[in-house]
């Protein structure tokens, strides 16, 4: 069941949680995975995406693919607008048990890291391999 944020003081064993925020767990999060019951995370946040299915631009299947699961990977590569990261607040439920993300950090070897690396080396490697490929069409355009 969600937790309510507060303080637990079990030997420094489980992650100190902050007041008033709601905490679900991996688990309660994949249980909520069918057209009635949408729920995922992204970025650690947990949301509740049931109501928007018929809005979905993409459409509601690419919706319940995601269901229950982590979509923080698929959510970024699709590349969404700004306007679509601030409709997510309106979905949002509460966050992900930080006791799950330390797990999965270390499991997936810091996907979020990861990502954030991907977002921005894969663009400029392409750009400078584009670069080089005109500077050698030029050069050799100019020697015809």
């Amino acid at each position: 069941m969600a937790a309510e944020g507060g303080s637990d003081s079990m030997e420094g064993k489980e992650p100190e949680l902050e007041p008033g925020v709601t905490y679900y767990r991996l688990e309660e999060v994949a249980e909520r995975n069918s057209e009635k019951d949408v729920w995922m995370v992204i970025h650690g946040r947990v949301y509740d995406v049931t109501r928007f299915l018929g809005e979905h631009p993409g459409g509601e299947e690419v919706l319940i693919e995601q269901a229950g699961r982590d979509a923080t990977e698929s959510f970024e590569d699709v590349g969404h607008s700004s306007d679509a990261k601030e409709m997510l607040k309106q979905y949002y439920i509460g966050e992900l048990h930080p006791s799950d993300c330390k797990g999965k950090e270390s499991e997936n070897s810091s996907s979020l890291y990861k990502s954030c690396w991907s977002n921005w080396i894969i663009p400029v490697v392409g750009a400078a391999l584009l670069a080089i490929m005109y500077r050698f069409y030029m050069a050799e355009s100019k020697l015809s």
